[in-house]
């Protein structure tokens, strides 16, 4: 038999689930807001001590309740808070249980892509999907197994809260880790994140990425594409995180593919600028339009990408200098329509020259006396002082190391030429294969 003690606290417990089966909208966000002050932090044995060992019939209503309202949005923060305080308790593998088995994962996938449910309840929602990833690998299975990492990835892209992105981005990061069987799922959707129009979507799908990738381990066939593609943002963090991503990926496979690609962005093609030059011509606001075009962005970003590139690798140096990197940095030197361009190419050419003895005799005879001085004098403020003539010079080039090292026959075991005598300890592979194919 029960004691006077239990039986008192039974019906105290059959009386408050009474009363919520009673009360109407407002009573029930009453309910909520005394539940969430009293029970936030409890741990499983707490929460069952209040409810008198029956927890779980308060959380049943709640889930049903969820089910029945979340598309109207009605006390829906409030709710999944509430919801959240079982599933985050302590020894709360019951609950968790409980939850998934009425569906409830599909339910907070269900929520991101409702237009009419205020971002504050979607934040909700991923906190929840937090908590249930952080559960266990099944877990994190059974979400991308609901096509969560598809809703997940579309709600961050669409969202307009930096700070619920960035709970996205906690979540997507917690997916990655621990799931072998779909964090390729979870890496290729990073990828699909890139061409976002969200910029902080961007910044944090590419800080993602960086440790998707470590954990994957190959690289994606389109990631070269969709990350060079992201260098035309106008957003100084997201081009930071694009080049860090870039610093990462030449050590993989894609290298080759990846250098070639920054260092082809140095002279955009003519059908991107001819397509633009008539907008150009025809809108009175010329300046605001040359210094945001997406092209030049580019350029600018891949000009600053390969010095980064240069100044941490000789080794990548060298091979940039067999695309013709030389003579791209110094047409990208002569565009006056994007002055970063020039302000970016001329510095890292400046590295190059100092780097690479062959590269200062070439560049030192194609920009002539008076250029080259204006050049070592001041690489970074050259774009400010040079007149039409040196930047017709500068445009249109015709510089070729690779040429100049393989009719000289002066190649990597040349090194007290190639790079001065000063560098005669550094190892060098041979691309004298790569450069004869070439020519």
């Amino acid at each position: 038999m029960t004691s006077i003690k239990e039986q008192a606290a039974i019906s105290r417990l059959l009386s408050f689930l009474q009363d919520w089966d009673n009360a109407g909208k407002v009573a029930r966000s009453h309910i909520l807001n005394n539940f969430i002050e009293t029970n936030q932090g409890k741990t499983a044995p707490e929460l069952e001590q209040e409810f008198s060992q029956g927890a779980s019939l308060f959380l049943v209503r709640l889930t049903t309740w969820l089910r029945l309202t979340y598309m109207t949005g009605s006390c829906l923060e409030k709710l999944l808070r509430s919801i959240g305080i079982f599933l985050s308790s302590v020894s709360s593998n019951r609950y968790l249980t409980e939850f998934l088995e009425v569906g409830g994962v599909l339910t907070l996938l269900e929520i991101l892509g409702l237009e009419k449910v205020k971002e504050e309840d979607k934040k909700e929602s991923i906190k929840l999907l937090q908590v249930i990833a952080n559960s266990g690998r099944k877990y994190k299975e059974l979400i991308c197994e609901s096509y969560g990492v598809r809703a997940i990835a579309e709600f961050l892209a669409k969202s307009e809260s930096e700070e619920t992105q960035e709970e996205v981005q906690v979540l997507l990061d917690s997916l990655v880790h621990g799931n072998p069987k779909y964090q390729n799922q979870v890496y290729k959707g990073l990828i699909a994140l890139l061409p976002s129009v969200s910029p902080k979507a961007q910044q944090l799908a590419l800080q993602t990425l960086r440790t998707a990738q470590s954990i994957v381990g190959t690289t994606h066939p389109s990631i070269v594409y969709c990350v060079l593609n992201v260098l035309r943002t106008m957003h100084l963090e997201v081009q930071y995180e694009a080049i860090e991503l870039i610093k990462d990926l030449v050590n993989y496979d894609v290298c080759s593919e990846l250098l070639k690609g920054l260092v082809d962005l140095l002279i955009p093609s003519v059908k991107e600028t001819s397509t633009l030059q008539p907008k150009i011509l025809n809108d009175s606001t010329v300046l605001q339009l040359n210094t945001h075009l997406p092209v030049f962005l580019q350029q600018a970003a891949a000009a600053k990408a390969i010095g980064v590139l240069a100044r941490s690798s000789t080794s990548l140096a060298e091979k940039m200098l067999h695309l013709r990197v030389v003579h791209n940095l110094m047409a990208a030197m002569g565009n006056t329509d994007h002055s970063n361009s020039q302000r970016q190419a001329s510095l890292t050419l400046e590295y190059f020259v100092g780097l690479f003895p062959v590269v200062e005799e070439r560049v030192h005879r194609s920009m002539g006396e008076e250029l080259y001085k204006l050049f070592l004098s001041n690489a970074e403020d050259l774009y400010m002082k040079i007149d039409s003539v040196q930047v017709d010079i500068l445009a249109t080039n015709k510089v070729n190391v690779t040429t100049e090292l393989y009719r000289s026959g002066l190649f990597y075991g040349n090194r007290s030429f190639y790079f001065g005598s000063h560098d005669q300890d550094v190892d060098l592979p041979r691309f004298q294969g790569d450069m004869e194919g070439k020519e």
